[in-house]
């Protein structure tokens, strides 16, 4: 993402969700990580006007990198982080058997 977009956005994590904010909108992406070394992605939602900019992958990459950074596997629900790792083969390794 641009650094122009950046500067007027925030991206975090809270109540299991990545979270970017923008102009009074958030996308988002909702995940549960359980005791055993396991997060599960349940399911990405981008409000219209944020639409066609990539944030949907973005918060994508930020949930495996999370994922990695913390060695979890990851089982993935949502179709968008499916359509992501598929695409980003990069993070294929964290997906959990």
């Amino acid at each position: 993402m641009n650094t122009d977009s950046s500067r007027n956005s925030q991206q975090n994590v809270s109540r299991n969700r990545f979270e970017f904010e923008e102009g009074g909108q958030t996308a988002y992406l909702e995940f549960e990580v359980d005791g055993h070394g396991w997060m599960t992605l349940w399911h990405t939602e981008v409000p219209s006007q944020l639409r066609g900019r990539g944030i949907a992958g973005m918060l994508a990459q930020t949930a495996f990198e999370y994922a990695r950074e913390n060695k979890l596997k990851v089982d993935v629900i949502c179709p968008v982080a499916l359509d992501y790792v598929q695409k980003h083969p990069e993070f294929k390794d964290l997906i959990g058997k």
